[in-house]
């Protein structure tokens, strides 16, 4: 029988006894398979759980969730099992729209008192703050304009026609979800650290508004800021993240989270 844990995660490189678990969210348009080289560097002290979201790659028959908390209510559950105090501990890691669900997610886990160890947000502003942004109305040619600009997809795929169809109606649901994002009043972190990481060139947060997280934690907050880098900093600076992530969570309390 096929559980929300099969459906949701992808362990691309299963770690027999790592020290931590990072549960990693793709960037609007993504899927599991963008942390697939950040997981074979990362392990196998730390064992990435790649989450799938539906509507993609081996899960291209399932519906598209059309908003942030929906995404985040599914993925909590499928998390749920590998949260129990027996577990290893669990820190978070969102990239893009992949840092809106992963701290949607802490809140819920907070909820249930089973804290990430760290929340790692990555290329996005704090969920308090909001731009006016209408990606998801633009026609198809806007569309893969934005794509563009942004980096991390090649030219050549987007000019073939097959694949655009492919690209294009997940990109445009992701954005619906992201943009039509409202932060709850009081969504704050009690417990869970928050580690924000960002391009300094980044057209989808400016420093203010990545330095706005720590309004969202009443644990420790700090702030990487990658120079000369854009959205998709992590393409370019993969050895530098990968030291960061280790090495905060070995200055973590690694405790399970209960």
């Amino acid at each position: 029988m096929t559980t929300a844990a099969d459906a949701w995660v992808r362990r691309f490189h299963p770690s027999r006894d790592p020290r931590w678990r990072l549960a990693c969210f793709a960037h609007a348009g993504g899927a599991a398979s963008t942390y697939h080289r950040l997981s074979a560097r990362l392990g196998p002290s730390v064992e990435v759980l790649s989450m799938q979201y539906p509507g993609r790659h081996d899960r291209r028959a399932d519906p598209f969730l059309t908003d942030v908390r929906s995404m985040a209510d599914q993925a909590h559950r499928a998390l749920l099992s590998r949260t129990g105090p027996q577990q290893r501990p669990l820190a978070l890691f969102g990239h893009s729209m992949g840092a809106t669900v992963a701290f949607e997610v802490a809140l819920r886990m907070e909820a249930e008192g089973l804290s990430p160890t760290h929340l790692f947000v990555s290329g996005r502003r704090a969920p308090s703050t909001y731009r006016d942004e209408r990606v998801r109305l633009r026609d198809d040619n806007g569309l893969v304009d934005e794509i563009i600009e942004l980096g991390g997809t090649q030219p050549e795929v987007l000019a073939d026609e097959a694949l655009r169809q492919m690209i294009l109606p997940v990109v445009r649901n992701d954005y619906t979800a992201i943009e039509t994002y409202r932060c709850l009043p009081g969504a704050v972190l009690r417990r869970t650290p928050v580690t924000a990481l960002v391009g300094d060139s980044d057209p989808k947060a400016t420093l203010d508004e990545v330095r706005t997280w720590a309004d969202h934690t009443r644990a420790a907050f700090a702030l990487r800021v990658f120079e000369d880098s854009g959205h998709f900093y992590l393409d370019d600076r993969e050895d530098e993240v990968v030291d960061l992530v280790t090495g905060t969570l070995r200055a973590d309390r690694a405790v399970p989270a209960s």
